[in-house]
């Protein structure tokens, strides 16, 4: 499956050759003019002497921008405008207006929705502008189109899989809401998908071609909180070796996702209420302000009630952040979407690890939705991976399931090797402790990995350096362990 982060975002990034514009003027001084500026700035021109001669290039040269004069004759900028609109043409066009006639262009741009207005005579700047303006909001707006197109036929919106009743309205509401600049809080259990729901918005949205900057406030202790949200300047704390920009200057003009809203300490959601009023920031350390334009959207696994009545979000913070909600429903009241889930996540694998995994055996479909799936999707992605490191080609089968999540073969679907697959399955007992089940699930994903660390980690859903750290407490304790032995052996003779 195609992500997000595959796509090109505007036509400059996306073409080997020039976008190009076309300027539709019947002064034949002007468009020379139009047409050497536009040259120098890098784009390929075509020229038109009015609206008739404008359609018949459209039709045969692909066009990225349009520059337009109101007044020619046979027909004019606004006839070539309004064919554009009822055509459903969606190039866009800067409109060129004289002295006295802006009220016009205003109009136009307003009514035929037409990208802009510039006053003759055109300057380079502004024309410079204007077109990086235009072109780019021309890719956003095929690529918009091309999401709901695949939306339509595929059910699927970016990386958000799902035809089921449930997903369709989640998708409907992210297309109402990602046009608008409006803040958006998204609820749902951890792993249903909140950061992809959060980053379709933003592809879906004006601010597309600016930053995507996500934070999990969950993830920094509270001094680092701060720095981390509004930046600090060199020496304003030990540690802070030189200026850093925080998370709202980075999604400058685009849009920051704060992750985990619900466990940002109180007295720094205030701090957060008062950017999101104001829209300035200052570092810490700093002694001025700094203006940004940033769309802020949210999100909690947490129960809106109970974490402003348990005091883990401030309840003027969750009004301000709450303009629009959307609330992800568990996988597990979708399973009809978990067929279609896992054939993307095993296309998805196959490219990640090389691997030739074609499908998965009928018992282990069976298996996967009838599961409860207490961790959503993101546990659905962790248990075929670990499947497909264990089979590698052909068909997952029953036997290459996890034993730890009550999903694996049985009496109805024997399948050969079950009992070596028995003999080293993961192992837990009641009365064990919670660290005496984790050394034992960590040990069993190494083993099940011939010892492959990055490839643990990666099904662990942790980073490496904290798998190395958790083997070395491991070690450290069985020393502990035999040294204690030793000890009680010694005093006992």
């Amino acid at each position: 499956m195609l992500t997000l982060s595959d796509k090109k975002n505007t036509a400059m990034s996306t073409k080997s050759t020039p976008p190009v514009v076309l300027v539709v003027d019947d002064d034949e001084q002007e468009r020379s003019r139009l047409s050497t500026m536009i040259s120098a700035l890098g784009y390929q021109a075509e020229t038109a002497r009015d609206g008739e001669d404008a359609l018949e290039k459209l039709g045969s040269v692909s066009i990225d921008a349009i520059i337009t004069d109101l007044m020619m004759p046979r027909m004019d900028g606004f006839q070539l405008l309004q064919s554009l609109l009822e055509r459903g043409d969606l190039t866009p066009a800067i409109v060129l207006t004289g002295f006295g006639s802006t009220d016009r262009a205003v109009s136009i741009v307003h009514e035929l929705r037409a990208f802009w207005f510039m006053e003759k005579p055109a300057q380079s700047p502004v024309l410079a502008t204007l077109l990086e303006r235009a072109i780019r909001h021309k890719g956003l707006v095929k690529e918009t189109e091309r999401l709901k197109r695949q939306l339509s036929y595929e059910g699927f919106l970016g990386d958000l899989i799902g035809t089921s009743g449930a997903m369709r309205q989640i998708f409907s509401l992210m297309q109402q809401v990602a046009p608008s600049s409006a803040s958006v809080l998204i609820t749902g259990e951890s792993g249903t998908g909140k950061e992809l729901v959060a980053g379709t918005i933003h592809q879906l949205s004006p601010r597309a071609a600016g930053p995507f900057v996500a934070i999990n406030c969950a993830a920094f202790p509270e001094n680092l909180i701060e720095s981390e949200l509004f930046g600090h300047e060199k020496g304003s704390f030990t540690g802070a070796l030189g200026r850093h920009a925080g998370c709202f200057e980075q999604a400058h003009q685009g849009t920051l996702f704060l992750d985990e809203i619900g466990e940002m300490p109180l007295g720094m959601q205030a701090k957060l209420l008062r950017v999101l009023e104001e829209r300035k920031v200052r570092r810490l350390g700093g002694v001025s302000e700094i203006d940004v334009d940033v769309r802020v959207l949210a999100a909690t696994n947490r129960s809106i009630q109970e974490a402003i009545e348990g005091k883990f979000l401030r309840e003027d913070l969750y009004y301000r952040l709450n303009v629009f909600t959307i609330a992800l429903p568990p996988l597990r009241q979708r399973k009809e979407d978990i067929p279609r889930l896992t054939e993307a996540i095993l296309r998805e694998i196959n490219r990640k690890h090389d691997y030739r995994i074609a499908d998965v055996h009928p018992g282990v479909m069976e298996r996967l939705v009838n599961y409860s799936w207490p961790g959503n999707v993101r546990q659905l992605r962790n248990v075929l991976e670990r499947a497909a490191i264990v089979a590698q080609e052909g068909s997952i089968q029953p036997i290459h399931l996890s034993r730890t999540l009550g999903i694996q073969g049985d009496q109805k679907y024997p399948v050969t090797g079950e009992r070596e697959d028995r003999e080293s399955s993961l192992q837990m007992q009641t009365g064990m402790s919670l660290s005496d089940v984790e050394k034992n699930y960590i040990l069993h994903t190494l083993k099940t990995t011939n010892n492959n660390k990055t490839r643990a980690a990666e099904i662990l859903g942790i980073s490496i350096r904290t798998l190395h750290n958790r083997l070395a407490e491991f070690a450290e304790a069985e020393r502990k362990a035999g040294e204690t032995a030793l000890k009680e052996a010694a005093s006992a003779t």
